[in-house]
């Protein structure tokens, strides 16, 4: 941004000066100042008895067969990105569709992705392919958008014994995705100015699916006004 660059030259022009002031030193040890007292972390109520089981399900470990999907050859990148989406409206009709339904702008427009139909107004986007289970074969990263909201859906889905599996859903508005190792990490904007929600979801081996392993919220230096999370960001122009 703008307002960071006369910090970062001004850093720059710091550390010049330190080091052309290095190389007159005669090599001597310097104080650096007093050092805080360090301090063990305090233990709140031990005599508090531990919880028995979460008091919120976070749907961490689920995962979903895609049905009325098939998988040419066992290789992901010949299933189509639209019949993919199409079989999650088939199978959550109370979501997509009717009139009550929050996200029936998804099915009402998911027939403009195929063939004849308006592409500019497709909800489903490009999709991605990279290896996040760690077996040598692809897995697909699949967005798409929750019309008539702003919100967006982060799908990923595997292979598994010729079926195409779903191993981690997301929905929120979301400012940003990334790919990282076997990870998938998702920013959302907060109401918060100069803050965002970041989530990380990381492929587990043992449980077969991608965990929840980090939900943060961070200073992202931004003085722009912040956005409610009930407020979705734009959804990105669809491609196939």
């Amino acid at each position: 941004m703008p307002f960071r660059r006369p910090l970062r030259t001004a850093a720059v022009v710091a550390l010049l000066l330190a080091t052309a002031a290095a190389c007159g030193d005669t090599g001597t040890l310097r104080g650096a100042g007093a050092t805080p007292t360090a301090t063990s972390p305090a233990r709140l109520w031990p005599n508090l008895s531990p919880a028995a089981s979460p008091a919120y399900d976070f749907d961490e470990a689920d995962t979903e067969t895609v049905k009325g999907v098939t998988v040419p050859g066992d290789d992901i990148r010949k299933v189509d990105p639209i019949a993919v989406v199409r079989a999650e409206i088939a199978a959550n009709p109370g979501d997509y569709v009717g009139s009550r339904a929050p996200y029936r702008g998804t099915a009402e427009r998911i027939d403009d992705c195929g063939s004849g139909g308006d592409r500019s107004k497709c909800p489903v986007l490009k999709p991605y392919y990279r290896d996040l289970t760690g077996d040598g074969h692809d897995d697909l990263t699949l967005g798409f958008g929750l019309l008539p909201t702003k919100m967006t859906a982060v799908r990923v889905y595997t292979v598994e014994k010729h079926r195409l599996v779903q191993v981690m859903a997301n929905d929120d508005a979301v400012s940003g995705v990334e790919l990282a190792g076997r990870s998938v990490i998702i920013r959302s904007p907060s109401e918060l100015a100069g803050y965002e929600y970041r989530v990380q979801w990381t492929w587990d081996a043992e449980q077969k699916a991608m965990l929840l392993t980090h939900d943060e919220f961070l200073r992202t230096g931004s003085r722009k006004h912040g956005v409610r999370r009930a407020t979705p960001a734009p959804v990105p122009s669809a491609t196939s």
